[in-house]
């Protein structure tokens, strides 16, 4: 190790979202910051792997099958049978590139030192970093950075780990052709005619929706009973019925067993892939997905030499300030668990570093952070279900919007969509936002500023909204709460007010 470490301010380990965020906001702030990631190509599983190259397939494959367009036009395209998942990604990998060299430039133009290498606590505020060559990155993909090959240690006043997380691989899978996992599942070569996806969270059913939209008949497996019960319930029922419209088959409280491949039929074919379940069926497809959770990048770092001890699958325990129990180490991202998304874990690191300098954080509240779902149709939400106002005992009311009542909605073609609102009784504050259907994700945002504002449900009627947009359906939601409260709670709509 060299005798004299290098010292910061802030050493952020891992360069996904959270990682870029979590520097830049420090570098904002005056800090000096040294970011290690152990790839060329800056960005994360949500650049690379993730979030933004699944979605872009998802746009494509609505683009393509026409999915969204044939309430409209009466239209059904069919795919060409011989088309190959690398036709769908051109785009993809144009976005991927782009986002590569974004990131690189704004932690250049931030100033924020980048070390590209293998990071590992040698004591609390000393780093071991292993660099790694930039011969050994893709050619396409070769970035600038500070370190040169060999080792180096950094010293930071404080730390940031932000490693993010990796699928897991339960033993009975044989991964490699036929078998993959979310992070290798678009290096298919040709679009399969059948497919099984184990897991039916948040990755399994946004790829389960993407590849129905291309024409494959998918099966997805779940231990469970319930479409991602973390949803508000009438909404995970309406989207599993809308996946089950576009083809889907569910196997419901059922668990893979056994994972082989079969003998190829010809020469220089692949056999067929036969999935057993717990209850004895056998499902045989062409491929298989494994999206059966996913476990933090926590195993090279360390982190006892730091203090820190690991919760299951390798999860960091943090406070509501995103420290861990060291009190100048932080951590954000999928390294501590749900949501474990892209949004989430840029403003959890950005929250960790205001607070690690004792700036805290703007006005608003943490717990309110916005989950999106980029199924077929989308799903978006923030603050409560029905089930958690229930179970703490909360009295609400409800107010819904059908897409079909919004003149966006009908000229979208969306027949089936909604927003969900709940209000709290008696005084009306808006504390839950759900929709369902097209644009779900960002028209969720409406609701999330009002929640930060403790809006009432007098804010939307009194709101005069642009015609046609789906941000109209508020007012419709809130309009039919404000009479449900009045049917049913006895409210005066006329102490409604924002």
């Amino acid at each position: 190790m060299p005798s004299e470490p290098k010292s910061y301010d802030l050493v952020v380990i891992g360069g996904g979202p959270a990682g870029i965020n979590g520097a830049t906001t420090a570098r904002i702030l005056g800090k000096t910051v040294a970011l290690v990631d152990r790839h060329h190509e800056l960005g994360g599983a949500g650049a690379n792997t993730g979030t933004v190259p699944s979605k872009t397939l998802r746009e494509t494959a609505l683009a393509l099958s026409a999915l969204r367009s044939r309430d409209l036009y009466g239209v059904d395209l069919s795919l060409r049978r011989e088309a190959t998942v690398g036709d769908f990604l051109r785009h993809e990998r144009k976005v991927k590139n782009g986002l590569n060299a974004m990131f690189a430039q704004q932690l250049e133009t931030y100033r924020a030192e980048v070390f590209y290498g293998d990071a590992s606590f040698v004591d609390p505020h000393t780093i071991r970093v292993q660099t790694i060559p930039e011969s050994h990155a893709r050619d396409d993909h070769k970035r600038q950075h500070a370190s040169t090959d060999g080792e180096l240690s950094l010293q930071g006043e404080k730390v940031l780990i932000a490693t993010g997380s990796s699928p897991s691989h339960p033993p009975i899978f044989p991964f490699g052709p036929g078998v993959y996992d979310s992070d290798t599942i678009l290096e298919l070569v040709n679009l399969p005619r059948s497919l099984a996806v184990v897991g039916a969270g948040t990755i399994g059913s946004e790829y389960a929706c993407t590849f129905a939209a291309l024409g494959t008949q998918v099966h997805v497996v779940d231990g469970r009973d319930v479409l991602m019960p973390f949803l508000d319930g009438e909404v995970s029922r309406a989207l599993t019925a809308e996946m089950e419209r576009i083809g889907i088959a569910f196997h419901w409280k059922e668990r893979a067993e056994k994972c082989l491949v079969a003998e190829p039929a010809a020469p220089g074919k692949r056999g067929r892939i036969e999935l057993t379940l717990t209850s004895g069926q056998v499902l045989a497809v062409d491929e298989v997905l494994v999206a059966a959770g996913r476990k933090s990048n926590t195993e090279t770092l360390n982190l006892p030499a730091a203090g820190i001890q690991v919760a299951e699958k390798g999860l960091i325990t943090v406070d509501g300030s995103f420290r861990t129990d060291v009190p100048h180490i932080y951590a954000a991202g999928d390294v501590i668990g749900f949501p474990a998304l892209a949004s989430t874990s840029m403003e959890q690191a950005r929250r960790a570093v205001r607070h690690a300098f004792g700036l805290g954080v703007y006005s608003g509240t943490p717990e309110l952070l916005p989950h999106g779902i980029w199924t077929i149709p989308e799903v978006a939400m923030v603050g409560d279900t029905e089930e958690s106002l229930k179970g703490r005992g909360i009295g609400y009311v409800v107010g819904k919007a059908m897409y079909r009542d919004n003149a966006r909605g009908r000229i979208m073609g969306d027949t089936d969509g909604f927003l969900k609102l709940l209000f709290r009784l008696p005084d009306l504050e808006l504390l839950g936002v759900h929709v369902l259907g097209e644009l779900a994700t960002d028209v969720v945002h409406v609701g999330l500023m009002a929640m930060l504002s403790h809006a009432r449900a007098g804010l939307f009627d009194g709101t005069c909204f642009n015609i046609p947009t789906l941000g109209a359906l508020y007012k419709l939601a809130a309009f039919e709460a404000i009479r449900n409260a009045e049917r049913d709670a006895g409210i005066d709509p006329r102490q409604v007010v924002a």
